[in-house]
């Protein structure tokens, strides 16, 4: 991987497109231009670039001159960041905000809950998956089991699901989690082993990702993003489920696959250890 595609994988699972995470990598790369150059580097139409550019002004991204014709620039990286990093604070404040609404006014509500009925829902991008997530660990009491691709090490971390885990493990329970750690989820994973969760590595791992909490709740992917391509706004389909006789068949499937997998210390010192050798080619 060079380090152009790491750079834009990063972008990506900051919650870029792919499109977007090139255009912005140019712009800081080679400096301000207008559409029609920037087309003809990255090879596509100049109808897409402008629609690239507008989402990258809206995260605050990219910055257009006030004459014409028009040159866009890119914002600078630490800024940009800063910027994208407000952005999703504000929209996972937005959604507690929510939850706490939607909690007060139940509590005024002649509900009828059973355990003999199971939820469905799907969830269809990143973003509804994390924030999905960050209440389903909130609320659990024993065990998190899960099995993800390594961008969602690097997004659990960013957006406070690992946050919600600390909790979990701080009050006596107990997480378990499988990835295959790539180079890009190195500091991820650290930071998982360094909160108490325990953690493994799965080489090339090809199944269904899926999470289960306190043998009760699960996630369980229908359709897998595109390797490198996790971002919050990706399309994604995910299954969400309250039925705990399939929580306890992933369950099951978990302790399978825990078995065939070595542990996350292992892994990370053979990933540092080929970095030096990396860095002097």
């Amino acid at each position: 991987m060079t380090g152009d595609d790491e750079f834009t994988n990063r972008l990506i699972a900051f919650g870029l497109s792919e499109k977007e995470a090139q255009l912005y990598l140019h712009l800081l790369k080679f400096g301000p231009k207008t559409p029609s150059p920037l087309a003809k580097s990255l090879k596509t139409y100049r109808e897409d670039v402008h629609r690239t550019l507008k989402n990258l002004i809206d995260k605050g991204m990219v910055r257009p001159s006030l004459d014409a014709p028009t040159i866009y620039a890119a914002v600078d990286l630490d800024i940009a960041l800063d910027s994208a990093v407000k952005k999703h604070e504000s929209e996972l404040r937005e959604m507690e905000a929510r939850k706490r609404e939607l909690q007060e006014l139940s509590a005024h509500e002649q509900f009828r809950p059973t355990d003999e009925v199971s939820t469905f829902k799907l969830l269809k991008t990143t973003k509804d998956l994390v924030a999905a997530a960050v209440t389903s660990v909130s609320s659990i009491k024993q065990e998190l089991l899960y099995v993800v691709p390594p961008e969602m090490l690097v997004i659990a971390s960013l957006f406070g699901i690992n946050a919600e885990v600390k909790k979990l493990i701080d009050n006596g329970g107990h997480a378990r989690g499988i990835s295959e750690i790539t180079s890009s989820c190195v500091e991820a994973a650290q930071e998982l082993l360094d909160i108490g969760e325990e953690l493994r590595h799965y080489d090339q791992y090809s199944g269904v990702y899926f999470g289960v909490l306190d043998q009760k709740v699960c996630f369980n992917s229908i359709r897998n993003a595109p390797a490198g391509r996790i971002s919050l706004s990706e399309p994604i389909a995910i299954l969400w489920t309250d039925d705990s006789t399939y929580a306890q068949y992933l369950s099951s499937t978990f302790e399978l696959l825990w078995k065939e997998a070595v542990p996350a210390e292992e892994r990370i010192d053979e990933l540092l250890s080929e970095r030096p050798k990396q860095e002097s080619k």
